[in-house]
């Protein structure tokens, strides 16, 4: 299984000052020397945190899988088939948020959306939709013609007791079912080093797309520890 690591809040930390330190490239060497297989980061509207200038030496500098998460909007399409990331994930936004609330409201954008994936895919960049885990979602996922998705894992992460179980059960349906489909499954947000193994553990899930908690660890322990730990988590999720 691999590890893709988000390295957004090395950026937010950066942009509290508007400096140049940390520096989210040098945060992406230290996390492949770790042990990562890709790095993540998110390119917003409002560039609050990762600049464009990021996702440039990123591109030109990481030798494993980049992943561009971006919501479906004609800037953003241009900047992923100007800069061809290895993947690109098509998020929701909103200016307000902390974090990525949710997954993307399929049906309701399903037009829109099949146009952003026909576009990113007819310039060979795969695609992948964050979707909640909800089996309508997972199969307009694949009538709109993503290559994979990844299952939002928010609501397990922040639930506990039998509300956790329940909504590990709902992850793990989401993840058989595209996987039934043929859609190539990743899953991610709010995973951290004590609720991760329980997903690790499920079936056909491609990669985990891993980011605050591993910062978080980060910022005490230095970043190749952090995602050493994290690694070596999900390797021995059995």
């Amino acid at each position: 299984m691999l590890l893709g690591v988000n390295v957004d809040h090395i950026a937010t930390i950066r942009q509290a000052r508007k400096g140049i330190e940390p520096d989210p490239l040098m945060a992406a060497t230290l996390a492949i020397l770790g042990g990562a297989d890709g790095i993540t980061v998110h390119l917003r509207e409002d560039r609050r945190h990762i600049q464009d200038r990021d996702l440039m030496l990123l591109r030109e500098m990481v030798n494993c899988e980049l992943n561009l998460e971006m919501a479906a909007t004609s800037e953003m399409i241009g900047i992923a088939l100007k800069i061809r990331p290895d993947m690109v994930t098509l998020v929701p936004e909103k200016r307000m948020e902390l974090t990525t609330e949710g997954g993307l409201d399929v049906l309701s954008q399903k037009k829109h959306l099949t146009d952003a994936v026909r576009k990113l895919r007819e310039c060979g960049i795969p695609v992948s939709l964050f979707i909640n885990p909800d089996i309508t979602d997972v199969d307009a996922s694949k009538k709109i013609g993503a290559d994979m998705v990844e299952i939002h894992t928010g609501n397990y992460a922040n639930a506990s007791g039998a509300k956790a179980n329940n909504e590990l059960h709902r992850v793990m349906e989401s993840v058989r079912i595209a996987h039934k489909h043929g859609l190539s499954v990743n899953a991610g947000h709010g995973l951290n080093y004590f609720n991760v193994k329980e997903v690790a553990s499920l079936e056909n899930i491609r990669a985990l797309y891993i980011g605050h908690s591993i910062i978080s660890r980060a910022v005490l322990v230095g970043m190749e520890r952090a995602v050493g730990e994290m690694k070596e988590l999900i390797n021995n999720r059995r």
